[in-house]
């Protein structure tokens, strides 16, 4: 590891520590001096609304790069069609499995804090003033291209980076130069939100000692709910949807796969983007016998449209919101946010905060008077990151074994060696010279990542 990246690591576990303390601070003024507590509300609306500031630069920047990995895979044909078909119907199910736990459990139920949130009545009156449903098909239409992505409205901005991402995979090679600029462009995006990200402590601290303030600490043991309801959620889907398609699929356990993974595991805790293990992936998963060809394909591409964690997070996050602050969304609601969510949420993975612009940006569009309710999830958002990582980085895990099996493209017999630690895979080189499996050499498939990682 080098010196810059030990520097980022400690750095996060500084951000970490900062916001585990801004929360209990939080809490303790809100509890000990309610009425001072509640003065500190500013901080946490000025979070939000630098958070709001991102939302239609990463939405472009995401969804131009995810139809780039998507013209990218489909020139490898029957592995690239199976992919971007299995990512879209699991993140599908993610979302759906987050609405059901979100609705039975209700953990947001009872705080009633809308009139706390003085900017969201303001985005209320400007939503109902906006007229009907035609209304509302028409203003997605920007009036110019650029302002699409000036206005805020996150609609808008979806809209157009469709239109930029088809015409894009339109021109063909003529139209990578493109592809390269919106990717420098991304990494200038999230480089401001790492920045804007550092300020989540105070935001916490805002956020949190407002709510405390003015409700108690029922608060505290609402969003504890959230967080363990989440954190079970997860774990059921990779131990129970996941683990069971991939024996039914492929006859490989799950329990191995991640003991197999588990270095990589301690590397997205630590920082709670699954990005930072995404080269391993690609080499332990060549290692453990899926053809290079079909890694290079199915692990970038999975970065950006198999989202399973994020998924599940954006819709329990966005119910608990909704109740928490007595305005709770209808069924109709709750599935016109699952459709966003699925379009949306694609290439939110892999960068720390990707997950709350998003979530932002899903409240915005339907929900307008909500948004200011992105304060509540902040200071547990961190903790949450951990889980949406780890699953996130789970269901691409599974995803290159599953359509690796359904493409004949994984030698089985090399991955039960593998997994039952007969083969040991190299630390120091992380490349089997020997493993001479068809297709295009993994450098030239890591050339994509770029391109595709968020």
């Amino acid at each position: 590891m080098s010196d810059s990246a030990r520097t980022r690591h400690d750095r996060t576990h500084w951000l970490y520590l900062a916001v585990i303390v801004a929360v209990v601070a939080g809490v303790v003024v809100g509890w000990l001096a309610p009425g001072v507590a509640q003065s500190f509300a500013p901080l946490g609306t000025i979070f939000v609304n630098l958070i709001k500031m991102m939302i239609a630069p990463v939405i472009f920047c995401t969804i131009v790069l995810g139809i780039g990995s998507v013209r990218a895979a489909a020139t490898v044909g029957k592995v690239g069609g199976l992919a971007i078909g299995y990512f879209l119907i699991m993140s599908t199910i993610a979302l759906g499995i987050g609405l059901v736990v979100g609705n039975l459990l209700q953990p947001g139920t009872g705080l009633n804090i809308a009139k706390s949130t003085k900017a969201g009545h303001d985005l209320a009156g400007t939503a109902h003033s906006a007229g009907g449903t035609w209304e509302f098909v028409q203003n997605i239409v920007p009036s110019t291209l650029l302002s699409s992505l000036t206005t805020g409205n996150v609609l808008q901005a979806l809209f157009v980076a469709l239109l930029v991402g088809f015409a894009v995979q339109a021109m063909g090679t003529a139209g990578e130069p493109i592809v390269r600029g919106v990717a420098l462009l991304q990494k200038l995006v999230f480089r401001i939100l790492v920045m804007i990200l550092w300020l989540a402590p105070i935001g916490a601290f805002g956020a949190i000692a407002n709510v405390v303030g003015k409700t108690g600490l029922d608060a505290v043991v609402k969003l504890g709910t959230l967080m363990v309801a989440f954190y079970l959620t997860c774990l059921v889907f990779v131990f129970g949807v996941l683990g069971v398609l991939l024996w039914s699929v492929s006859r490989v356990s799950i329990f191995k796969l991640v003991r197999y993974l588990a270095r990589e595991y301690l590397l997205i805790v630590a920082t709670s983007s699954s990005e930072s293990a995404l080269p391993r992936l690609i080499a332990k998963m060549d290692h453990m016998g899926v053809q290079r060809s079909t890694v290079g394909v199915v692990v970038p591409t999975g970065y950006s449209f198999n989202l399973d964690g994020t998924a599940i997070y954006l819709t329990m996050a966005s119910l608990f919101i909704a109740e928490a602050m007595g305005k709770p969304l209808s069924i109709g609601e709750q599935l016109g946010l699952l459709l966003f969510m699925i379009i949306a949420s694609k290439g939110a993975a892999g960068v720390t905060g990707a997950g709350l612009a998003t979530l932002a940006g899903g409240l915005q569009s339907h929900r307008p008077e909500l948004l200011d309710g992105v304060g509540l999830i902040v200071g547990i958002d961190r903790f949450m990151s951990e889980a949406r990582a780890l699953t996130n980085f789970s269901g691409n895990a599974v995803a290159t074994v599953l359509i690796g099996t359904w493409t004949k493209t994984v030698d089985v017999d090399r991955v039960r060696e593998v997994l039952d630690r007969k083969m040991p895979f190299d630390e120091r080189t992380m490349v089997d010279d020997d493993h001479g499996t068809p297709g295009a050499p993994l450098t030239q498939e890591a050339e994509t990542i770029d391109l595709v990682k968020v």
